[in-house]
């Protein structure tokens, strides 16, 4: 979400959000491949509060609700939030708000735990927003996040500059609406000179590989993915700031 931009996937989630919510669960590269390599980098969330950054349709604010953590859900598509807060009801907290954008309405200090999966990717720089991720979060809260894998991203879009952030658009035809979904892609290094220029160090960096339940459900993405990860999950920890 570029401050040049705007929030650039906002259109492409209204139109896909009653779709992406009624498949997410059970669509292959969703549910069985990033959201347990993002439930695997978490700690326990009882008692700890979090904010869920892209919350989407819901589908993490539950897990965590669940678990007995005080949720607090961000997402700029008012069609997602309130999805989430259908599925989640008042057992979190959902409000509509622009990541590319400071989020002074939250309080320093006031989180244990910050997860972003699925939404970076939507942002050009990323170091203003792990700036407020690192503001509020407790001393030595976590951040965990997925985006898409600099390998593959650039696998995808090989007349791109892999050493540059470009801006892209892929046709998303998986949740049965085809939608031109923007975003962009970069090189490794500064995904992880973004997280050292804020005040974070990086705990672990997981590649993904598909399991059998992808392979059952989508063979053609299991073959793909087995060979070259799609997602990259990062779980770092607030050291400075």
């Amino acid at each position: 979400m570029s401050r040049k931009r705007g929030p650039i996937a906002l259109r492409a989630y209204e139109k896909l959000a009653r779709r992406y919510a009624a498949l997410v669960d059970e669509k292959a590269e969703n549910a069985f491949y990033e959201m347990p390599a993002m439930l695997s980098l978490l700690p326990h969330v009882g008692g700890k509060r979090v904010l869920d950054a892209g919350c989407g349709p819901g589908r993490y604010a539950e897990w965590l609700a669940d678990r007995g953590a005080e949720v607090v859900g961000l997402d700029v598509s008012p069609a997602m939030i309130r999805l989430a807060r259908r599925r989640v009801g008042k057992r979190a907290e959902f409000r509509v708000a622009d990541l590319g954008r400071p989020l002074d309405f939250l309080k320093s200090g006031s989180f244990d735990l910050v997860i972003a999966p699925l939404v970076l990717d939507h942002i050009e720089d990323w170091r203003p927003l792990f700036g407020e991720f690192n503001r509020v979060l407790k001393g030595f809260g976590l951040l965990v996040f997925s985006c898409g894998h600099p390998f593959a991203d650039h696998d995808d879009h090989p007349d791109t500059d892999y050493f540059a952030i470009e801006y892209v658009v892929d046709k998303w035809r998986g949740f049965g609406v085809p939608v031109a979904m923007p975003s962009y892609r970069r090189p490794l290094a500064p995904i992880l000179e973004a997280l050292a220029e804020t005040g974070f160090a990086i705990e672990n960096l997981l590649e993904p590989c598909p399991g059998e339940e992808v392979r059952r459900r989508d063979p053609e993405a299991y073959e793909k993915r087995r060979r070259l990860p799609s997602l990259i999950v990062l779980r770092a920890r607030k050291t400075t700031g």
